[in-house]
């Protein structure tokens, strides 16, 4: 089976972002931090966008199950939503 372009370059593009907050989290992590720590929080996103790479959901919305568009996941490839639930979501707070 061929992977998919789209999970590679998703995949190339949330190693290296994971790689790069690696580097600025501080030993502890955000538990050592008052109000905790937002590089921590962003490689924790990236790491479960990573994870659901591997498990074969990533591209699929946590809330509605439909699909996330491809440009959302070009721009923002640790979206665990689709575009419609995130506003949805932003607008109830």
């Amino acid at each position: 089976m061929r992977a998919d372009p789209m999970v590679t370059l998703a995949r190339q593009m949330l190693s290296s972002r994971r790689a790069a907050l690696r580097g600025q989290c501080p030993p502890g992590g955000a538990a050592s931090l008052p109000g905790g720590d937002p590089a921590r929080r962003e490689l924790e996103e990236v790491e479960a966008a990573l994870a659901r790479i591997e498990r074969g959901l990533f591209g699929g919305c946590e809330r509605c199950g439909g699909a996330i568009g491809r440009q959302r996941l070009l721009a923002v490839p640790e979206a665990r939503c689709c575009l419609a639930c995130a506003e949805a979501r932003d607008v109830r707070g």
